[in-house]
């Protein structure tokens, strides 16, 4: 089974074929998608872990994070989407154009890197939602999800793109609600809720910590993705179209990720209130168990329920992130199923030989969080290149933005290095 990327029917996606001959007029509501697809990456099992963890240990210091990398991912995952609908090409795809054979295959294991990083997130969440669910054993839930996410994938190659994303916006808003159930009887402090926002640190697990939430915030393999998503549901589109096109994406990007930025504060905000102080809380199973006692039954199935949804969800989007970058910068169509045991295999060794899951999950992010200037700064210098992009080239405030932006990323990343290997606390 293939990824139908590039040659799915074109009464299905609005192929270049479609678009370029035939062009109609749809509402703006009828455009968005992929970006709620692409925000599927923003409340993955390693936001759970990485958001239940800062909350639990520190209460509501690092609020100010998650508001920090909401912001930074609106205009990353924008910019994104604009260079896939007028350049008419994945962000992968544009860096293998122009990187020699050996710098292709060079940046294709660092993004492989991410792609094993980003499914330990994935298949670990689902196999422990399975286990808070129906009590399997993590290595038989990590399967479970595995095969699930293929069947997911086969969505998109069977039925075309918009019914994948209906089946993956449906999933986003069960996990909407499997973690925003316990702000609903929660007793969060909201004063000091709000004095999270003000930029602080404690000590190097708490640098650790923010790049990890960082990392499963801004998700490199999120901002190859959008890119693609954008070619795969507009393909080539005429050029008279593109404002347009390019309004209904600033809409899909700020709806999907202010949902998604809802989540992932709820996420912390659930821990702060409920969890901190408390023992057994240092893993999920464990911040289930604290959950269910102190807010009820009904809410402990409700974060059980929304974590199955954000592993299942993500591990298919994951893949699908994972193809495309192995198609643009490899010039291969490899069979998703082989793709997808190549990610899977380091997650399923961790949970084989039992390691604690969810700090597995937490440096999972951390290693994302590495990953992600590799993703960024060909990004932003794309979208700044009036060869690429013509009259919607970046403009000024936006590039200084953008390049502040990956500039702290990068800055963040050096400083938890240099924190880690002195063993600074």
């Amino acid at each position: 089974m293939y990824l139908n990327f590039m040659n799915v029917d074109p009464s299905k996606t609005g192929s270049p074929e479609v678009s370029a001959t035939r062009p109609k007029k749809v509402s703006t509501f009828l455009l968005l998608g992929p970006a709620f697809v692409a925000a599927i990456a923003y409340v993955d099992p390693g936001n759970v872990a990485a958001n239940l963890t800062a909350g639990a240990q520190y209460g509501y210091l690092l609020v100010w994070v998650l508001v920090a990398a909401n912001l930074v991912a609106v205009l990353v995952q924008y910019l994104s989407s604009k260079l896939g609908l007028v350049s008419g090409q994945s962000l992968p795809s544009l860096l293998g154009d122009r990187l020699s054979r050996r710098s292709r295959l060079a940046y294709w294991a660092q993004a492989e890197v991410v792609a094993i990083a980003t499914d330990l997130a994935e298949v670990i969440g689902g196999a422990i939602a399975l286990k808070i669910l129906f009590d399997l054993p993590l290595l038989l839930g990590g399967i479970i999800v595995g095969v699930v996410s293929l069947f997911l994938l086969s969505i998109q190659s069977t039925r075309g793109q918009r019914p994948f994303e209906t089946v993956i916006i449906t999933l986003l808003a069960i996990i909407a609600i499997g973690f925003l159930a316990g702000l609903f009887v929660g007793d969060v402090n909201w004063g000091q809720a709000a004095g999270g926002i003000v930029p602080r640190l404690e000590g190097t697990n708490s640098v650790v910590l923010a790049a990890s939430m960082l990392g499963a915030t801004v998700m490199p393999h999120a901002i190859y993705l959008h890119s693609a998503l954008s070619v795969d549901r507009h393909g080539t589109a005429p050029r008279a179209s593109i404002p347009r096109l390019l309004k209904a994406s600033r809409w899909d990007v700020v709806l999907s990720l202010v949902i998604a930025g809802s989540v992932n504060i709820a996420m912390l905000l659930l821990a702060a209130s409920s969890l901190r102080g408390q023992d057994g809380t240092d893993t999920i199973e464990g911040a289930h168990a604290v959950v269910t006692a102190n807010l009820g039954e009904l809410v402990g199935l409700f974060f059980g329920i929304g974590l199955l949804a954000s592993g299942l969800a993500s591990s298919a989007v994951g893949s699908y992130a994972g193809a495309s970058i192995m198609q643009g910068l490899l010039r291969v169509n490899v069979p998703i199923v082989w793709q997808r045991a190549v990610t899977m295999i380091p997650a399923l060794i961790i949970l084989g030989i039992g390691a604690d899951p969810t700090w597995s999950l937490v440096l999972s992010q951390v290693v994302l969080s590495l990953g992600i200037p590799f993703a960024m700064i060909p990004l932003v210098r794309l979208t700044m290149n009036r060869t690429v992009m013509g009259k919607y080239t970046n403009t000024r405030i936006i590039t200084v933005i953008a390049i502040a932006a990956s500039a702290l990323i990068i800055v963040l990343n050096v400083v938890l290095l240099v924190l880690l290997a002195l063993g600074i606390d």
